[in-house]
């Protein structure tokens, strides 16, 4: 496949598919040639794999590898089984059928035009006239697998016995039908081909075979032709063939492998809980799936949301644990990319005995190399399913943070912001020289809401300050119109968080950046949440009695869209003591993703209501060794 694929080869005709041995899951007993059809963008037509192979596993393998399985109908109606090499039928329904040479062509042209690069399995069966009746072939296979069970055939001797045997059993039948299955294999890769060929002449230009490059998606169905489309849609991985309902909620951020380093002082140490710096000390290291994107749309997914995560890893071994892991955990892989020649993003977390975060390392640079992506792949997928909200972390750089929000916008998606970190916070309000992207102030805001921590909302503030835009005259007019008094704006602050919060500036830093983010939920550990929230005119909480206390100003009676300033600190409804805290790294993504699943509803609670859910949700994750706790899906029904 490899030297295929070098050669600019787009199909690889064979005779069988290695795959997963029966005993896998406990040997790890895979063919290489599985991992290596995930990784390499060419497609392989065979016969299937061996029946004494494990085949549910085997394409379970391949979904994870997200490479596309298909078999050819070859004159059969609706559905119809993978063939296990010698036998037309095994038993297992093919995830894909198709019709005849010119629709695998079309999957072809359209799954390299998108840029995967993963490849495709065609499987074609043998002809009735040398397929070995399916009861006959199980009988023979049982047989020879228990004789190399026996004879303590295993590893590598453990396939050329079972073959050995097979072969003696059926009186040399096998030889036969491989003979007549490989002839067949080559004259239906070598029809695909021309196929493939037709349609590149038709289109007027020529895949580039041996580094697939990255076209829009829509070139492609115009170029083609509905009617050769039909019945050929592009296999995605990750990707359920029946009619699914649309994401409600796109999840643009990075999936990263994540390490966990707490720290744990030695007996008879000094009292300190902090690791020392510029020596190696004890500790506790785990590893598990994270990523600030994957997480927020794992608590999404936990209580009830429909998510799609728009990632993408590179096609290192860390890559392929990660893809394995998320498939296992039950998200889509179809918005997650392999990147070739680049590496998967890590982040390692160095933690104190309070598990409180002490440093943290990360490598994201797979997600500073999707500038094209963003403005074809991900942006057609925007176009086509046009979510509610779309939540952005700010793993990306400046550019295709930018790019994703002006596309998120032009959809009409509501945008949430998640900051990541103190110096990623700043890549929102970063400049580029093309002047494309507008941060715009309410109503013509980009950002809806945000999710800082105390220390990220106020680099936010310094980089919005810094870029000029509090300067703005637009900005001037909705700050004008909050009504701010200067003398006794202090006194009202402290009344509603406390003088130590206004000490530090965290609820003015919030105000200033609100008519660009009207909505900012500023995240303060055991202090709790802090809702700052722009209120438009009309809002019922600007004349209930209840909420009156948390109204910092109002609008003047002339003004048409503002309505006032609503700001309330929530404290946690319970606080965990330290030896509880398994893990302070996904409480915050846990947080914002259950504040979003229940935005995402079509009548949401209150914003207070979702933040307190959101809050037992994080207290949840912060007991848990998982980077988001399970046990947020029984919050489902407080949404």
């Amino acid at each position: 496949m490899v030297l295929a694929h070098l050669a600019g080869i787009r199909i690889f005709a064979t005779g069988g598919l290695g795959g997963v041995h029966r005993g896998g899951e406990n040997s790890m007993d895979i063919s290489a040639d599985l991992t290596e059809l995930g990784r390499t963008p060419v497609t392989v037509i065979s016969s299937g794999c061996k029946s004494f192979l494990d085949i549910p596993r085997t394409l379970e393998y391949l979904e994870t590898q997200g490479v596309g399985v298909g078999t050819f109908a070859d004159g059969r109606e609706g559905k119809v089984d993978m063939p296990a090499f010698w036998t037309r039928e095994s038993g297992i329904q093919s995830p894909t059928v198709i019709q005849d040479e010119r629709e695998a062509a079309a999957i072809i042209f359209a799954q390299s035009s998108l840029g995967l690069s993963s490849g495709l399995h065609f499987a074609n069966p043998i002809s009735q006239e040398h397929s070995i009746p399916r009861a006959q072939m199980d009988t023979i296979m049982e047989q020879a697998i228990l004789d190399a069970e026996r004879s303590g055939s295993t590893g590598s001797d453990n396939t050329p016995f079972i073959l050995a045997k097979i072969r003696e059993l059926t009186g040399g039948r096998t030889v036969t039908a491989n003979r007549a299955l490989v002839e067949s294999n080559v004259i239906r890769g070598t029809k695909v081909a021309c196929e493939l060929a037709k349609l590149e002449a038709q289109s007027g230009r020529s895949l580039d075979r041996a580094h697939p490059s990255i076209g829009s998606v829509g070139p492609v169905v115009e170029e083609i032709g509905q009617g050769e489309l039909q019945n050929a849609a592009p296999i995605l991985p990750g990707v359920d063939e029946s009619p699914v309902t649309a994401p409600d909620v796109f999840v643009a951020g990075s999936l990263a492998l994540d390490l966990s380093c707490d720290y744990v002082p030695m007996e008879g140490s000094s009292t300190s809980i902090s690791p020392l710096s510029h020596t190696s000390n004890p500790a506790r290291i785990s590893q598990g799936l994270g990523g600030v994107g994957r997480n927020i749309a794992t608590a999404l997914e936990y209580v009830g949301a429909r998510v799609q995560l728009c990632s993408a890893t590179g096609d290192d071994v860390a890559g392929i644990v990660a893809r394995n892991m998320l498939g296992a955990q039950g998200l889509s892989l179809s918005g997650v990319l392999k990147k070739p020649s680049t590496q998967t993003a890590q982040y390692v977390a160095v933690n104190d005995a309070r598990k409180d975060l002490v440093l943290a390392m990360a490598d994201m640079s797979v997600m500073e190399n999707c500038k094209s992506e963003v403005n074809t792949i991900w942006k057609a997928s925007l176009e086509e399913n046009q979510p509610r909200w779309l939540v952005v972390d700010a793993n990306w750089d400046p550019y295709t943070l930018q790019r994703w929000i002006m596309h998120g916008k032009a959809v009409s998606s509501r945008i949430a912001f998640e900051p990541v970190s103190v110096d990623k916070s700043r890549r929102l309000f970063a400049s580029h020289s093309t002047n494309e992207f507008n941060l715009g102030v309410v109503p013509d805001h980009a950002i809806s809401l945000a999710s800082p921590n105390r220390l990220e909302l106020a680099s936010m503030y310094t980089a919005a300050r810094e870029a000029g835009i509090l300067d703005r005259e637009d900005w001037w007019q909705i700050v004008d119109a909050m009504g701010l008094s200067s003398s006794g704006s202090r006194d009202r602050l402290v009344s509603i968080v406390g003088a130590e919060l206004v000490d530090e500036g965290v609820p003015q830093q919030s105000i200033q950046l609100l008519p660009f983010i009207p909505t900012i939920l500023t995240k303060l550990g055991d202090k709790g949440v802090l809702i700052t929230q722009m209120l438009t005119r009309g809002d019922d909480r600007l004349t209930a009695p209840g909420h009156s206390k948390y109204i910092l100003s109002r609008a003047d009676t002339t003004d048409k869209i503002f309505g006032g300033i609503y700001m309330r600190l929530l404290a946690p409804a319970e606080k965990v003591s330290a030896p509880d805290v398994v893990s302070v790294n996904g409480a915050g993504d846990t947080f914002l993703g259950v504040v979003i699943a229940g935005l995402a509803k079509d009548n949401p609670k209150s914003l207070v209501e979702l933040v307190h859910t959101a809050q037992q949700g994080s207290r949840m994750t912060l007991k848990s060794t998982e980077a988001v706790s399970p046990e947020i899906s029984t919050l489902k029904d407080q949404l």
